[in-house]
């Protein structure tokens, strides 16, 4: 039996592709997830998996991580298309070793880029780095070392005990640089302040 959350009008059935889950109080003794803003790649009775926006890696630098990976050597200062650097995001616990890619869609990979909605993408293969290296990549990008998976029924079960409150994805929450506003943005697009609720606040 498919399990979903009700959306009102939504015509996805109630699976949450192409929204964001942002975190509750509920989570603030989960330093995995506090505070976190995650997008939501892929939602079906199998399970989820997203990809938190808002954790920045630390430590680490573009041209040093495509050295680590051997994708492209010599090259210094690297930049995407129209001169925005590439921020890298901790996406969250699940092979954190490996990069995932959340993009615009005017770039696309034959075989390994995943279309999540019209202009939103999902590409985990090097041959994305290696164009935006070269500065023929989307126009916007970011890349996540990991991701957050939940297993059939984990998220509907996370939301009904009050973790998770959802809202739609938009460009900015997705891409920009202002990655210590998009919590507080992401609970303003739902109409809600930071006082306004409590770990025992009811369901959005």
């Amino acid at each position: 039996m498919r399990r979903y959350i009700p959306l009102g009008d939504d015509s996805s059935g109630g699976f949450l592709d192409g929204k964001m889950l942002v975190a509750t109080p509920v989570l603030q003794h989960d330093e995995r997830f506090a505070r976190t803003v995650i997008y939501v790649c892929a939602h079906s009775a199998e399970g989820a998996m997203g990809i938190v926006v808002n954790q920045p890696a630390k430590n680490i630098k573009f041209p040093d991580l495509l050295k680590q990976l051997g994708v492209i050597e010599g090259l210094a200062d690297l930049r995407a298309p129209r001169g925005q650097p590439i921020r890298i995001v901790n996406g969250g616990p699940v092979e954190s070793g490996r990069g995932f890619v959340l993009h615009t869609n005017d770039v696309v990979i034959d075989n390994s880029t995943m279309q999540i909605e019209d202009n939103i993408c999902l590409t985990a293969t090097l041959d994305i780095l290696r164009s935006i290296a070269l500065g023929e990549g989307p126009e916007k990008a970011l890349l996540a070392l990991g991701y957050a998976g939940w297993q059939p029924g984990q998220l509907e079960r996370e939301i009904q005990a009050n973790g998770w409150l959802h809202c739609d994805a938009d460009s900015a929450l997705l891409f920009d640089a202002d990655v210590d506003t998009k919590y507080l943005r992401a609970l303003r697009k739902l109409g809600i302040e930071p006082g306004m609720f409590s770990p025992e606040a009811g369901h959005a």
